[in-house]
């Protein structure tokens, strides 16, 4: 990182940062082409889990390259400056990679399920069977991840 003095390297503080993140987002690479897309997750030992229908775009570029990278930000405040090029905003950040794959067994589902609904509601859910085999549940395992924070 280039400014050293915004770098977060801590740990629990990246975490944090994780845990607060309302939405995250996912990019993926299809062939030369990039695709980001914005995710409810949730987050729970190095893994990232999402939930998507069974079919579509993300699953299909998936299937051809599991690698990630990813992006999560809290805090934002824009810091109004006395001409354009003075402003200046804060956040704290988390930008990482990782790699996607596919849970097919349903106790894996489950278990992403429940960092998924944990992660928004506060705790697990109850799904039905029909429904959670409805339902595709991707884990990213998080080879690296680094903080970034501006203005705290």
């Amino acid at each position: 990182m280039r400014r050293s003095e915004k770098e977060i390297v801590d740990r629990s503080r990246i975490e944090a940062i994780i845990n607060r993140a309302l939405v995250c987002r996912v990019a993926l690479c299809d062939d030369a082409q990039p695709y980001v897309i914005p995710v409810n997750f949730g987050y729970s030992d190095g893994c990232l889990y999402i939930h998507s229908a069974p079919e579509g775009k993300k699953l299909d570029i998936l299937r051809r390259n599991p690698k990630v990278a990813f992006e999560v930000d809290i805090d934002h405040a824009l810091v109004a400056g006395n001409e354009p090029c003075s402003y200046t905003f804060n956040y704290r950040s988390v930008v990482g990679f990782g790699t996607a794959a596919i849970l097919h067994n349903p106790s894996e589902k489950r278990k992403g399920m429940d960092v998924i609904v944990s992660h928004y509601a506060g705790s697990n859910g109850i799904y039905p069977e029909d429904a959670l085999a409805k339902v595709t549940v991707v884990r990213i395992e998080i080879s690296s991840m680094t903080g970034r924070q501006t203005g705290y």
